[in-house]
């Protein structure tokens, strides 16, 4: 049974881009609500996988369009990009697909 009242969760989207060209990727589209539904559909469409993290989605909110990624998130989206292309490879190989990593840890990671 769903309570009508209780609020459902607003989806939020951030998606990212980066080129062979670029210092860092930057944050080519953001939204809330209709406009994140449409920012995941359209990803997914194009064969672009989209990671659900709704911590580092907060943080990628606050960067204004068309801007790099702070240096505070290099690691993070490094440990992703290596996660994605893992899965290519295991997607291409037949292989089992690896374990998401936790988008977060490389913030709390002491030994950076």
């Amino acid at each position: 049974m769903t309570d009508e009242h209780s609020p459902r969760p607003v989806p939020r989207a951030v998606a990212l881009a980066y080129g062979a060209n670029d210092a860092a990727p930057k944050v080519v589209a953001k939204g809330r609500g209709l406009i994140a539904e449409q920012i995941i559909d359209i990803a997914l469409e194009a064969g672009v996988f989209v990671h659900e993290s709704r911590d580092l989605v907060s943080l990628l909110m606050d960067i204004d369009l068309d801007q790099q990624i702070p240096p505070t998130l290099y690691r993070t989206i490094a440990e992703l990009l290596a996660w994605l292309y893992h899965i290519e490879s295991a997607q291409k190989s037949g292989l089992p697909l690896p374990a998401p990593p936790d988008p977060l840890a490389s913030l709390t990671d002491t030994r950076n």
